[in-house]
This record gives C-alpha cells, sequence and structure tokens, in this order.
C-alpha cells in the first residue's frame, strides 16, 4: 500500500485518483505530478514500484499539503475575523460568506431550523 504524506491511498484505484485523497491534492494537481514523476496515470496503486512511488513523494514534498495546509487556511479565517471584515464576521456567525442570499436556502451554514414560537392571538 502506497504512503504518501502520510495518507493511505486506496490500493485497487488509478494513481490519478487515489492522489486525490491527499488533501490539497485534486485532479489537476494529481494530473501535474504524475506527469512531472513520468509516471502513467492508469497505472494502479497496488502496482506502482517503489522507484516510482518515491518519484511522486518527491514531487508531493513540493506541494502544500494535509496539515501544512489546514492551518494556512484556519490561520486565514481567522486573521479574517480578527480584522473585523465583513468575511470575517460571516465566518463568525456562520453564515455564507461569498455573497449567497439567506432568506430562504443556507441550511448547511446555518444549521438545523429552529422554529419561533408562534403568536398568540
Amino acid at each position: 500500500m502506497a504512503r504518501i504524506e502520510g495518507i493511505d491511498l486506496p490500493r485497487d484505484k488509478r494513481i490519478v485518483i487515489g492522489l486525490t485523497y491527499i488533501y490539497g491534492i485534486g485532479n489537476t494537481s494529481a494530473q501535474k505530478i504524475l506527469a512531472e514523476a513520468g509516471v502513467s496515470e492508469d497505472v494502479r496503486v497496488r502496482d506502482l514500484t517503489p522507484d516510482q512511488e518515491d518519484k511522486i513523494r518527491a514531487v508531493v514534498d513540493g506541494y502544500k499539503t494535509e496539515g501544512d495546509l489546514r492551518r494556512e487556511v484556519s490561520l486565514n479565517i481567522k486573521l479574517l475575523q480578527e480584522i473585523g471584515s465583513y468575511r470575517g464576521m460571516r465566518h463568525r456567525r456562520g453564515l455564507p460568506v461569498r455573497g449567497q442570499h439567506t432568506k430562504n436556502n443556507a441550511r448547511t451554514r446555518k444549521g438545523k431550523k429552529v422554529s419561533i414560537a408562534g403568536r398568540k392571538k
């Protein structure tokens, strides 16, 4: 089993798909990594030679992935909150950050609906 950046890649998938299991590597990045390492995209993870694994590891080390990337993202959000920017306030309140409307939807960010007691007649 190939282990890259502390992640066990699934053995039965193609390497281009397996690399996307690493946080910070998507499909395009995986294709670039494999091209730079000189490994075919169609090779299954279980069929990788140790030499190919080492080449892929060397290329992936140049990317910001997993813990470093998560830390950077969280620090960026924390900075936005500290400086009091609009985006930071939206993060703090748990509302959509990128300009979406919140009158009807936005349940993913707002959480489960909380009903308000009805008016007495």
